[in-house]
């Protein structure tokens, strides 16, 4: 089976945003692109490209929304592989089975603004609980050149080097599959990576050293990420989301959890997903 990045996308400006954010990924991945749109509900009002017209009240307007989305990806990244998929169902079981063919699923989340950062929905929220792979999740109005470090003028643009991607690493739980992740994005984007742990309580008497460590063979097998270790005081959310505003991606893990416990995303998941100002990438774990 050929992995693929997956994006549910409705034509809403988050969708779009999120279809543009995977187009990227797929590209510095060498994997390719699947667009999906779910159920019978008719997509949200988007603004078409080159011209397309606006399919007339009863048509399915879902058809056009992937055929014109992938014109769009195509004009702004030459080389793309992407095809399209309509998926039965409730939304967020389609998800779910979108994400378990591919190697990561994208999913826009709306903006509340440059301080708020998402709003998480329930089907987003609910999707990233029961997710096998990685969920990446992309506000409206995120751009490519949001992603990088400003030039000499202080203007955002995409000829500048990436911003670090940063991940928290949990000194209590088994990282190694969010390490792995985070390695790998930032050996791709040719970016550093900041290593954000927090201690509190019975953890600010953990083993000096221990987060290197835990590091060690990561660093070893990406010998070109330059890797910065940060230990802070207190809810390493607040501290994740704090970093989001320098980084260009966020890499946070999601317990996996048996389905009789229910929907849980975990209190440092959750912080990061309320207020980051950059794409947030969930990724599951035992």
């Amino acid at each position: 089976m050929i992995r693929v990045v997956a994006v549910g996308l409705d034509g809403s400006p988050e969708s779009l945003a999120a279809a543009d954010w995977a187009a990227r990924e797929s590209l510095m991945s060498d994997l390719p692109l699947r667009l999906v749109h779910v159920g019978d509900q008719q997509p949200r009002a988007y603004v078409p490209f080159a011209g397309e017209p606006v399919p007339p009240a009863g048509a399915d307007r879902s058809v056009t929304l992937l055929r014109e989305t992938v014109v769009r990806l195509h004009h702004r990244h030459p080389g793309l592989r992407v095809d399209t998929e309509q998926l039965a169902g409730q939304p967020v079981a389609a998800l779910v089975g979108a994400a378990r063919d591919a190697e990561l699923l994208v999913l826009g989340s709306r903006d509340l603004g440059t301080t708020a950062g998402f709003l998480l929905g329930s089907v987003a929220s609910a999707v990233i609980a029961r997710a096998e792979q990685p969920v990446v999740l992309v506000r409206a109005g995120a751009g490519a050149e949001d992603e990088h470090l400003s030039d000499a003028s202080g203007t955002p643009t995409q000829a500048t080097p990436y911003r670090d991607v940063v991940v928290g690493l949990d000194l209590s739980g088994a990282d190694d599959t969010v390490l792995g992740f985070a390695f790998a994005a930032a050996s791709r984007r040719a970016a550093g990576l900041r290593v954000v742990h927090g201690r509190s309580g019975p953890e600010l008497q953990d083993e000096p050293g221990a987060a290197s460590a835990r590091l060690f063979p990561w660093k070893a097998k990406f010998p070109g990420v330059e890797v910065i270790e940060e230990s802070v005081i207190g809810d390493a959310g607040s501290h994740l989301a704090d970093a989001s505003r320098e980084a260009s991606l966020v890499v946070v893990g999601c317990r996996v959890r048996r389905p009789a416990l229910g929907a849980h995303i975990g209190p440092v998941t959750a912080a990061v997903l309320r207020r980051a100002a950059t794409p947030v990438a969930v990724v599951p774990h035992d």
